[in-house]
């Protein structure tokens, strides 16, 4: 199981440089075996081209190394901070994307202005507040954990799996580390349109909340229509 567990995080990690979302070693991703209480995450530094499955260190939710002789990705204090407070979630992931990152370092909340963000998201993305001199001078990874968590105190991280670090960048999460991805290519594919439109028209006040809980329920609600009826396959 843990061998599975590190193939997940090991292609995860692929994915960022090839989809786009991180260059040089700017990113990493991490999954969990909830059932044993260990994290699976890529080691610091180490070029994404040079990454090999024997590399991904294992830790454990305290951040104590199990297995692994590298060290892990300086982002691990936060990961960890989000999968003790997110209990649903399995993987996440962590770039510096350039449009997320613009609308970080811009400290906005990416407001939903069409259905490509209502199809993914159920309303903005939120930014976190920024990070006190005495969070950066003390636990600094573990501090950017939990302002995420803070800023998740009246919102579903399921709904929303998706966060901007002020003046940081994107972390977004997801029920497997390869979901964790995907919902990073997606985030940062809406920070870029949303971009555009405020370059087009600046006042745009956003989508209609009437479309936008349309186009969400659509695809994740209870009656979602979205998608092939898959228990069919069984019976032909």
């Amino acid at each position: 199981m843990l061998d599975e567990l590190k193939e997940a995080v090991f292609k995860a990690n692929q994915d960022l440089p090839k989809s786009g979302l991180a260059i040089l070693t700017f990113g990493n991703a991490s999954g969990i075996d909830r059932r044993r209480e260990i994290v699976a995450i890529k080691p610091s530094g180490v070029p994404y081209a040079e990454l090999k499955v024997e590399d991904i260190i294992l830790t454990d939710l305290e951040g104590k190394i199990i297995e692994g002789w590298l060290k892990p990705s300086s982002d691990l204090p936060t990961h960890l901070e989000l999968y003790k407070a997110f209990p649903d979630i399995g993987g996440v992931a962590h770039a510096h994307s350039s449009y997320a990152t613009m609308f970080a370092q811009a400290r906005k909340d990416i407001k939903c202005y069409g259905t490509t963000h209502a199809d993914h998201f159920a309303s903005p993305i939120p930014v976190t507040r920024p990070l006190t001199a005495e969070e950066v001078d003390g636990e600094y990874e573990i501090n950017t954990g939990r302002v995420i968590v803070e800023r998740f105190a009246r919102l579903d991280p399921a709904r929303i799996p998706a966060v901007l670090v002020a003046g940081h960048g994107p972390f977004t999460w997801g029920e497997t580390p390869d979901e964790a991805v995907r919902n990073g290519i997606v985030l940062e594919h809406v920070a870029k349109i949303a971009f555009g439109t405020l370059l087009l028209n600046r006042r745009q006040a956003g989508l209609e909340a009437h479309v936008l809980k349309k186009h969400y329920q659509r695809k994740h609600g209870p009656g979602a229509t979205y998608g092939q009826d898959r228990s069919r396959d069984k019976e032909s």
